[in-house]
């Protein structure tokens, strides 16, 4: 404490001092030209004068806190812990609340291990670049309508939570359960309460007694609020509502509506699912930050949901400012405009310039629990074949650019079902934790693909192996190509086979982000000329397709599953008479 102060003071030189800085204030909102003056890897002072054993000169760029994503599942971006953060660092990520819902419903809580062991060893000059706290997924499986690889219950999440290596409670998704008071749900809701540590959740639509009870039970925030009015709801409940901006949805259009100068401090930043060729190409919460301002938002209130109200929010001290005592995480960026970001610091050093992460990422750390978790029993064509008997097939049909589905029926044929048209193509989804066999069928209308078929193991949220196509062989083969290379993504057709492996959990790739940027592209791009329409992305829509916790009509490895009936339905709806 006296080596600050002497440096405060200046009666000892600084660590570090990065001068020349417009230096934005996040309690008034305000910027002030000067220096940032660091000690033990706190700020100490923010003012003029300062003497550093370093100095870096900001050459009048804007200096902010590090920020902070309030929620995101790092496996979305098919990259390892080590990859992701050699692309989200340099663009200004200081921390990370990460919910491993993915590679938990896989490998259970060993993949969560391995996600906080692989970033806890990323060194710069001996310090983390990259904090992760690490929520404990509340829904393993997700819902009890499909094979998932893991299950925790509710003792199981209290045991678990009271370690140190789970700040809190993931994402909430079965809401349902809450509400009725399911008894093993509000066990581990009480278990995070009981220790004091936050719960996340997940309510899309939820309002009036339904959202006032979900909050009574301790959920904190919300990442599904796709309206301003139920923006505003949540807040008035006393939740915070995190934005979100992720590569499959966001809520930019909307919820930047419901923010105004008395509540702006509800609203927290998050970008839930980000892809590697969004990180690459278009950034992480400098992006984010970047289309709120462009859709309105004040910069001010867009810094804070960034940083502060993050901090707050998760009870994290001294973090998500610029002030003595904070931590010196501290991002350069050009404007509060674009935000292009040219330096990161973390706790006053440098890991981050001009893009470029300034700590090894290349070392891979790779345990035997996230490694061959892909168990298919052997599958033929036969399995895909789809016989009609003179009533009506049911298929889903996926919303443009989203990730709900609605249902359209048509007249089933006699027999089977192999020339569908262009309007549509066969789905399944296989189970691939336990070979057990289970293979969900299903249609799905207007997805434009023709020719072959395409496949990949990620599927929200049990992760098994979902597959589209019009060609039973190709479909087959697709299965066994997703098998020997241990997961991935994966397409057939007349002229060719191609698969790029995902060799951990199925989920993520070991290899550099440079290559999975590069060989999901061509892979995508291979299914776009085979018909898939612009509205859909190839794979990535797919990954959607078997979520049972999204509206209305989804297809799991046990069968056709529509939400709003909250049970399964049958493929071909039969005559009466």
């Amino acid at each position: 404490m006296k080596h600050l102060i002497d440096c405060a003071m200046k009666r000892e030189k600084s660590d570090l001092v990065i001068k020349n800085a417009r230096v934005f204030n996040v309690f008034t909102g305000e910027t002030e030209e000067g220096e940032i003056a660091v000690a033990d890897g706190r700020i100490v002072a923010i003012g003029r004068g300062y003497e550093g054993k370093r100095e870096y000169d900001a050459a009048g760029r804007f200096a902010l806190p590090g920020l902070i994503d309030a929620h995101i599942h790092v496996e979305s971006s098919m990259l390892s812990p080590e990859a992701f953060a050699a692309l989200a660092v340099p663009h200004g990520t200081s921390a990370i609340v990460a919910d491993p819902h993915e590679i938990v419903n896989v490998c259970g809580v060993e993949g969560a291990e391995y996600v906080k062991e692989a970033f806890s060893r990323l060194s710069a000059g001996g310090t983390e670049p990259l904090e992760v706290f690490l929520q404990l997924p509340s829904c393993v499986p997700a819902t009890p309508f499909e094979t998932s690889g893991a299950a925790l219950d509710g003792r199981e999440t209290e045991r678990e939570l009271s370690k140190e290596l789970f700040f809190g409670l993931g994402e909430m998704m079965n809401f349902p359960a809450v509400l009725s008071g399911e008894e093993d749900v509000l066990r581990k809701i009480g278990a995070a309460n009981g220790l004091s540590k936050p719960v996340d959740g997940h309510a899309p639509g939820l309002g009036g007694e339904s959202l006032c009870a979900y909050r009574a039970s301790g959920v904190l925030t919300d990442h599904e609020s796709l309206t301003a009015e139920e923006c505003r709801e949540k807040v008035a409940r006393g939740m915070y509502v995190q934005i979100r901006c992720g590569s499959s949805v966001n809520n930019i259009a909307d919820a930047p509506k419901a923010v105004d100068p008395f509540n702006f401090r509800r609203f927290i930043l998050c970008s839930d699912d980000k892809n590697a060729k969004d990180l690459s190409s278009r950034g992480h919460l400098d992006d984010a930050l970047r289309r709120l301002v462009a859709a309105g938002l004040p910069a001010r209130y867009a810094i804070a949901a960034a940083t502060l109200n993050i901090a707050d929010c998760y009870h994290l001290p001294d973090r998500g400012a610029l002030a003595p005592r904070y931590f010196a995480d501290v991002v350069l960026v050009d404007d509060l405009v674009h935000f292009n970001v040219s330096a990161v610091f973390k706790r006053g050093t440098l890991v981050a310039e001009n893009g470029k992460a300034l700590f090894d990422t290349e070392k891979r750390y790779l345990p035997a629990a996230v490694k061959s978790t892909v168990k298919v029993k052997k599958v033929s064509p036969e399995d895909f074949r789809i016989e009609g008997h003179g009533g009506r097939f049911r298929a889903l049909e996926v919303q443009p650019y989203g990730l709900y589905t609605g249902e359209v029926f048509f007249p089933a044929p006699k027999g089977d079902f192999a020339d569908m048209g262009s309007d549509f193509c066969k789905l399944a989804v296989v189970e691939r934790h336990f070979a057990t066999g289970n293979i969900g069928l299903g249609l799905v209308k207007g997805y434009g693909f023709h020719g072959g078929a395409i496949g990949i193991s990620v599927a929200h949220d049990s992760h098994n192996l979902v597959v589209l196509g019009d060609d039973d062989k190709a479909m087959a083969r697709v299965v066994s190509l997703l098998e020997e290379a241990g997961g991935g993504m994966a397409l057939v057709s007349k002229e060719e086979e191609d698969a790029f492996p995902l060799d951990i959990a199925g989920l993520m790739s070991s290899a550099p982000a440079e290559e999975v940027v590069r060989r999901t592209g061509e892979i995508a791009e291979k299914a776009r000329k085979m018909g898939v329409k612009e509205c859909y992305e190839p794979f990535m829509t797919l990954v959607f397709l078997s979520l049972a916790v999204i509206p209305k009509l989804k297809l799991t490895d046990r069968g056709l599953f529509d939400l709003e009936k909250y049970s399964f339905v049958p493929l071909e709806e039969r005559r009466s008479d």
